[in-house]
């Protein structure tokens, strides 16, 4: 392959990507992957900030001064969007400190000072931000500017909480593809085979008036008719009945996703709720038995019964076992990442780094899910046993690990477009509320909902990245972009709780899928270690690299997990990596895009001329004379 050739090809992807949208999770930059590079995809600019479509500079603030924890105080202009903060400095050797950040990541804003406030920058805004990091910004008293700057923020961050509109249903701008369409119910069912003669796909939720935070289609037994549904759904918590998640190509157990049943301190029984149970174990020939998993810790779970909840009797459900997978409640999480931020933002102190890790429990909790993931893993695949998920009310913890473990399972969902598949299977269809544990928009920052679920399962796909680096076919990249557009509130795709309430504001018409963004631009996430098959080349054979995928099987030991330090860390520039990353991983997919159409193209040519030589006739060969 000509070396000069192979460096121009390259040379010309990157001068070309300097001009598209660097995302706005550039790690690379030296800025804040949320800052200076933020919005170079907009479509017009006014004054120094990009605007988005349908953003509006809303208020403005001169003479501002920004305390940056690292680099110090820095004087220049304040802007508030409908969209975002922006901060620029004046001076020009202060640019590394210019600041774009989407008023959906802010937590809360409070005042600091008052008028009798003498020392210098001590009378100013704090913003607290839901990306582990603090914002503060002094102001002169004498130019009033504070009072206008803090209530447009108020108004801007929390447009819910003043019945306001969220940003995204201003947003329109259009990409190549509508990511509405990357998830299709029905198509993903007969993917896995279903219809079958075990399985059938029913719409009886349909105007989800039997459960109203789960999808409209579901899987069930087929043997099960749909009065039995509506008893069982009688007897589970909010009405969230067993339905399928994910079946075994080839032994058919499966994987099925429930709430609590409704047993109370009497320990109630439902008949139809045990047959329904004993059908799904029939449901899988290969074996007679059925594992329900109930993420909690077993404390918990008797507590519930107070409550009127609890968990399956092994008495009453024919051979099934009951496993408690001890992962602890959203209040213990959201306790958890309150202290990992206190121990890396703003200043990281060198003498209690791992105490401090370990104190915050955060990589102990990871273990856990990660290690309830691998348990029902080694039932379905090695033990070819069907297991049923569940925790309280099964859209926390039960998603962690029905979606881990289908991560681990099937080699689809480890594609970029299968990601994406499997996030709008999983979490959104089956309604994890992530308008309650984000609060999107709601200034109420102390709510008892609010926690980081979502965010510690992207945590540990990036533990089976880590473990597994040619297993996936997207990068961190894609995580990280995945976790600021959880918060961001720019894309419609993590508004509201559930499947229905996204239907009653007809998000998919009034705002624009992440997905479109990311399939946009989808080469910024490749992973140019990956080996398996791409999900962007439907109509196109495998390539000869390709490899078969196998089933993961993480080591679920603190010795393993790891501190996902470009996460988490990314805003301490002494714990940034130092080497530009993204800009090597593109050039090694670029490179590596070359050498295959090379070695086709070589192959092609080697094809041909072997063509030639058959169709050629044999030489007669001249007779000898002696």
């Amino acid at each position: 392959m000509d070396k000069h050739n192979s460096s121009e090809l390259l040379n010309s992807d990157f001068s070309l990507s300097k001009n598209a949208s660097s995302d706005s999770l550039d790690s690379d930059s030296k800025s804040s992957s949320l800052n200076s590079k933020h919005g170079q995809d907009s479509n017009h600019v006014l004054g120094d900030i990009q605007l988005l479509d349908g953003e509006k500079v809303m208020g403005v603030a001169r003479d501002v001064t920004y305390l940056c924890p690292y680099s110090g105080p820095s004087r220049g202009v304040l802007k508030v969007t409908n969209y975002q903060l922006h901060f620029r400095p004046t001076e020009p050797t202060s640019l590394q400190t210019t600041l774009s950040v989407p008023l959906g990541v802010v937590s809360r804003i409070e005042k600091v000072g008052g008028a009798s406030s003498k020392g210098e920058n001590s009378y100013g805004i704090e913003v607290f931000c839901k990306d582990m990091r603090n914002l503060r910004f002094a102001h002169k008293q004498e130019n009033h500017s504070r009072r206008g700057i803090f209530e447009k923020l108020q108004q801007l961050a929390f447009p819910l909480s003043h019945r306001q509109p969220l940003f995204a249903f201003s947003y329109s701008e259009s990409f190549p593809e509508d990511g509405w369409n990357v998830y299709e119910p029905i198509a993903e069912l007969r993917r896995m085979g279903v219809n079958n003669d075990m399985w059938r796909i029913t719409r009886i939720n349909d105007k989800y008036e039997i459960c109203d935070s789960y999808p409209a289609v579901w899987a069930v037994p087929t043997a099960a008719n749909d009065d039995l549904l509506r008893s069982v759904a009688a007897f589970r918590s909010r009405g969230r009945i067993p339905v399928l998640a994910w079946i075994h190509p080839s032994s058919q157990a499966t994987i099925t996703r429930c709430s609590q049943p409704l047993v109370g301190v009497s320990g109630k029984r439902s008949r139809e709720d045990e047959r329904y149970i004993q059908l799904i174990m029939d449901a899988n020939a290969q074996a007679h038995k059925l594992f329900i998993m109930d993420a909690r810790p077993s404390a918990n779970a008797i507590a519930n019964k107070a409550k009127g909840g609890g968990y399956e009797s092994e008495d009453a459900y024919q051979n099934a076992e009951l496993v408690f997978l001890d992962i602890h409640n959203i209040h213990v999480m959201r306790e958890s990442l309150r202290k990992l931020k206190e121990l890396c933002f703003p200043q990281i102190d060198q003498t209690r780094w791992f105490s401090g890790i370990e104190a915050s429990c955060w990589l102990k909790h990871i273990k856990c899910i990660l290690a309830g993931a691998v348990r029902i893993v080694d039932k379905v695949e090695n033990h070819k046993t069907s297991v049923l998920v569940h925790c309280s009310d099964g859209w926390d913890r039960t998603a962690q690990l029905t979606a881990l473990a289908m991560l681990m399972l099937d080699p689809y969902y480890r594609t970029l477009r299968g990601f994406q598949v499997l996030i709008e299977k999983e979490w959104l269809s089956f309604g994890h509320k992530f308008q309650l544990r984000i609060g999107h928009g709601d200034e109420r920052h102390s709510d008892a909902d609010r926690s980081p679920v979502f965010v510690q399962w992207v945590d540990c796909v990036w533990q089976l990245q880590q473990q597994f680096p040619t297993a996936f076919e997207f990068t961190e990249r894609l995580l990280i972009t995945i976790v600021d557009h959880l918060y961001s509130c720019r894309f419609g795709t993590f508004l509201f709780n559930t499947e229905r309430e996204r239907v009653k504001e007809e998000v998919k018409t009034k705002t624009v899928s992440l997905w479109s963004y990311i399939n946009s631009r989808q080469n910024l996430y490749l992973n140019p270690l990956y080996w398996g098959p791409s999900s962007f080349s439907n109509n196109s054979p495998p390539s000869q690299y390709s490899r078969p995928q196998m089933v993961l099987v993480p080591v679920a030991s603190l010795r393993i997990i790891k501190l996902w330090k470009a996460l988490y860390c990314r805003w301490n520039p002494t714990m940034r990596q130092q080497d530009p990353i993204y800009q090597r991983t593109r050039e090694l997919v670029a490179l590596r895009a070359q050498l295959e159409a090379a070695a086709a193209a070589a192959a092609g040519d080697h094809a041909a001329r072997q063509h030639r030589l058959a169709l050629t006739p044999p030489r007669v060969a001249s007779p000898h004379h002696v």
